[in-house]
């Protein structure tokens, strides 16, 4: 089992920046890839930007090269970040965690909002 806490999100103006954070703990030695969705309103959840063991990235066109997701390791917990900038209004969304294990189960955060608006 891996559990997971998101923090970070909020309301900011267009072009602005925000970090977004994911504490993993239990089980973390499974874990194979970790990453960012998306969902707006009326629109289905999407992914933003993953990061897997090695290092190796993936994006969504949508935000290439204006969001960076990392990943830090420690003894018991791995983070994964989302460092989001030039932020546009369609970004605007709710940010779910995710994270594939190596027998490819799922795990959710709980979400976080993030809202772009002048």
């Amino acid at each position: 089992q891996v559990q997971l806490v998101e923090t970070g999100g909020g309301l900011v103006q267009p072009g602005e920046s925000l970090r977004l954070s994911c504490a993993a703990s239990g089980i973390i030695s499974s874990i194979y890839a970790m990453g960012w969705y998306r969902q707006a309103p009326g629109k289905q959840r999407e992914l933003v930007a993953v990061v897997r063991n090695g290092g190796s990235t993936n994006y969504a066109d949508s935000v290439k090269g204006r969001f960076t997701i990392s990943r830090d390791n420690a003894k018991n917990t791995v983070t994964v970040y989302l460092q989001m900038t030039s932020l546009k209004a369609e970004d605007t969304a709710a940010y779910y965690c995710n994270v594939l294990d190596t027998l490819l189960r799922t795990y959710w955060g709980q979400g976080t909002q993030v809202t772009v608006s002048s």
